[in-house]
């Protein structure tokens, strides 16, 4: 189904919904589409129109096909993703390994789509482009939103609501509006583009990972997309360091400059950008990670997906994260209807049972992303990869273990953890 044919009727902006998602990318569609398929009245909103582009990797890893599965729309996704059967580690010496997993790489234009749309089948209403711009507030409590139309007019809108779902991604702009920004500055940032190469189809047929002495703090990606057009990228994890005051600012590393190391010191990629046509341009974007930077709730209002930080401070992965953390977000606000936890006789206030229970389903996951945080130190300490690779090209345990940490299976602080580097040293 092309992009054109699928696009979804934007609708008008309504005086009143119950339950209004900021932002439709992975976080807010999940949350819209579960809330809209349990009877909810859900108004969808997004600053762009779709189809629109989204600075990512593109690599689904078991997690978000995981997610995709429980929100339904695993085939339609899989029917068009370029499916993979490894993820190649490669050391800063050159040795690799090839982790097997279940994954895919589709471009987040087209996931994006895919997952808004389905939210709008499932009776969500989608207006775009909407800006967000302010909750309204009575009594302490956020009761609604300004928003503002993207049309010649850029009318300004009040939508009242009983809920507000922020999912606008790592950008701080709206966060900050609505109270709940922490950390202004990201956790990372990246730079990607997308090369067309029918040459080397077959050549590059895993999800390329590479750590380099030259990309300290960071790392190099190769990711085979669908038609022969090919996902490329360097990110800095770690990226922003805090500064008197509780601000931050960037380590001095031009990202654009990182990229070209890594073109540089891996063939593949130098060979890639070299043969191949760059589609579009270069295109940075930050991260928001571990769960970090981000009030979850207010009276009224829950944060979800990568505004949350959603995203592993490791690997930069945040697509399944970002839906699991929006469908948290929708089974609070489901279980609030449906009155668990509440005792409406003893006048329970619902709206702090909904908050409690929805940071409680957060912080139960938020152990898995202090883990990937530890293992993050890797890529300050490149050299490290040569150990894990040359142990897992010895070690068929070794390698499962690996496999395990990509199916979130393993604790990643088994093998990347310096009691684990140790272990791999002495076992």
């Amino acid at each position: 189904m092309s992009d054109a044919t699928a696009e979804p009727a934007a609708a008008a902006l309504p005086d009143r919904c119950e339950v209004l998602v900021v932002g439709a990318g992975p976080a807010g569609s999940a949350c819209a589409r579960q809330l809209a398929v349990a009877g909810f009245d859900v108004l969808l909103v997004d600053q762009h129109d779709f189809p629109r582009d989204k600075v990512c990797g593109d690599g689904l890893i078991p997690d978000a096909h995981a997610a995709l599965r429980r929100l339904g729309v695993y085939d339609e996704v899989a029917a068009v993703a370029e499916p993979v059967s490894h993820v190649r580690c490669v050391a800063t010496r050159g040795a690799y390994c090839d982790v097997p997993g279940t994954l895919s790489v589709l471009p987040r234009r087209r996931l994006d789509h895919i997952l808004v749309r389905h939210a709008v089948r499932a009776g969500a209403r989608l207006a775009t482009p909407v800006r967000f711009e302010a909750p309204l507030e009575e009594a302490g409590r956020v009761v609604g939103a300004r928003l503002r139309s993207g049309g010649a007019a850029r009318e300004v809108h009040e939508v009242r609501t009983r809920w507000v779902v922020v999912a606008t991604g790592a950008v701080p702009q709206a966060l900050a509006a609505a109270g709940m920004c922490e950390r202004h500055t990201p956790s990372g940032v990246a730079l990607r583009g997308y090369v067309k190469n029918e040459a080397m189809v077959g050549r590059i047929a895993q999800l390329q990972i590479v750590w380099h002495a030259r990309m300290k703090g960071g790392y190099g990606w190769i990711f085979p997309g669908p038609g022969g057009v090919f996902n490329i990228g360097a990110g800095l994890t770690g990226s922003h360091v805090r500064t008197a005051g509780g601000k931050g600012r960037m380590q001095d590393v031009n990202l654009r400059r990182f990229f070209e190391a890594f073109c540089e010191v891996y063939a593949p990629a130098r060979e890639l950008m070299a043969s191949g046509t760059l589609q579009g341009e270069l295109k940075g974007a930050p991260l928001r990670c571990s769960l970090v930077g981000a009030r979850w709730s207010r009276p009224g209002l829950l944060v979800t997906g990568e505004a949350a930080g959603s995203t592993y401070a490791f690997s930069g992965e945040g697509i399944g994260k970002a839906m699991e953390t929006g469908m948290l977000a929708a089974d609070a606000l489901i279980a609030e209807r449906s009155g668990q936890g509440a005792d409406a006789d003893a006048g329970a206030d619902t709206d702090a049972a909904t908050r409690a229970r929805y940071e409680a389903s957060l912080r139960s996951v938020k152990p898995k992303f202090d883990l990937y945080e530890t293992a993050s130190h890797v890529n300050h300490r490149p050299w490290l990869t040569d150990l894990v690779v040359w142990r897992a090209n010895r070690s068929p345990r070794i390698l499962r273990r690996m496999s395990g940490v990509l199916e979130e299976t393993q604790n990643p602080g088994r093998l990347l953890s310096w009691r684990g580097i140790f272990k791999l040293l002495f076992e």
